[in-house]
């Protein structure tokens, strides 16, 4: 029985979906969503803050300062509060409402970013975070974006995990936000005892490997600025997924009773797509769940706020073809 004192203490990680009836494709989905945060975020708010505290850039006056578009808020809120520090949270609109208000929850202050600059909303963000830096020394930003302890949480732990349970792994899936988890993933696997191919998920519309920026309106994955933390020497393909398909794939999970987020549907949409063209069933292929679905009811569970977005018929396009509950 897990008896814990900090909410970080905590994190169900070894936790796994069977997708081979949904997928068409032998493909285990590991669920990171488990703990006080919600989300895998929390194992890199964990070693930065960490890693702060170590290097004595954390005193008790500082201000915790990070741009997220929501789930290292959340779990650098919570984090903040157990650990008795103050913390502001700058996102943008694209934010969904009940993160900010679970982050405000948690005695975080939350600013909004509402205006894109050149670098899109993630660089609006970064700028009025270097501004309020400047104006205030006890500010302390983690910068999620370069910081090399986001990587290392995955190296050190979710790596590890996957490897424990899937001694075989033959293909992982991962979704490229920062890339802290993709890069910290790539380089273990990098090292191990056999070769593992390592697929990068990305959203239509983001710049992180180079492709035409576009609109994107599902948090989490993607970027408007190319990531710092990125070395595609460590990826062997990327696959990129509209983000009508993410919503499509979140409808028909949650019509088996997964209510995952919108980075989960993108992951599993590119894997379902890669393994369906690859062909090959022998193959041991995870993909890694960042996040569940509570937090995006009023988006991408909000039928309005899809069809706004992406027309009417957005969800009749895959959900009528999709396999049935017994399958």
């Amino acid at each position: 029985m897990p008896v814990i004192s900090a909410p970080q203490d905590f994190n169900e990680d070894d936790l796994y979906v069977d997708l081979e009836s949904f997928a068409g494709h032998p493909l285990f989905l590991k669920c990171e969503g488990f703990n006080f945060a919600g989300s895998i975020k929390l194992k890199a708010a964990s070693e930065m803050v960490e890693a702060a505290e170590r290097d004595g850039l954390l005193r008790p006056d500082s201000i915790l300062i990070e741009s997220s578009s929501g789930n290292l808020g959340v779990a650098l809120s919570m984090i903040a509060a157990s650990r008795g520090y103050r913390f502001l949270c700058v996102t943008d609109s694209r934010c969904n409402l009940s993160t900010r208000l679970l982050m405000e929850a948690l005695g975080a202050e939350v600013h909004v970013v509402t205006e894109a600059g050149d670098g899109g909303f993630l660089g609006a963000r970064i700028d009025h975070v270097r501004e309020l830096c400047a104006s205030d020394g006890r500010y302390v930003w983690l910068n999620q974006y370069m910081n090399p302890h986001n990587g290392m949480a995955h190296y050190r732990r979710t790596a590890p995990a996957i490897a424990r349970q899937f001694p075989d792994l033959d293909v992982l899936f991962v979704g490229a936000g920062t890339t802290g988890t993709l890069m910290g993933c790539a380089r273990y696997f990098r090292e191990w005892h056999r070769p593992v191919r390592i697929v990068a998920v990305d959203s239509v519309g983001s710049v992180t490997f180079g492709d035409t920026p576009g609109r994107r309106m599902i948090p989490g994955l993607g970027t408007s600025v190319r990531p710092p933390l990125l070395d595609t020497s460590y990826v062997d393909e990327v696959v990129h997924v509209p983000e009508a398909d993410t919503i499509r794939v979140c409808h028909r999970l949650a019509r088996r009773g997964f209510l995952f987020g919108g980075s989960t549907g993108t992951v599993v949409s590119g894997a379902t797509d890669w393994l369906a063209a690859h062909g090959d069933r022998d193959l041991t292929a995870v993909a890694i769940a960042p996040d569940l679905g509570e937090r995006y009811l009023e988006t991408i569970y909000q039928s309005n706020w899809v069809h706004d977005l992406y027309g009417e018929h957005v969800l009749a396009q895959r959900t009528a073809a999709a396999p049935s509950p017994a399958a």
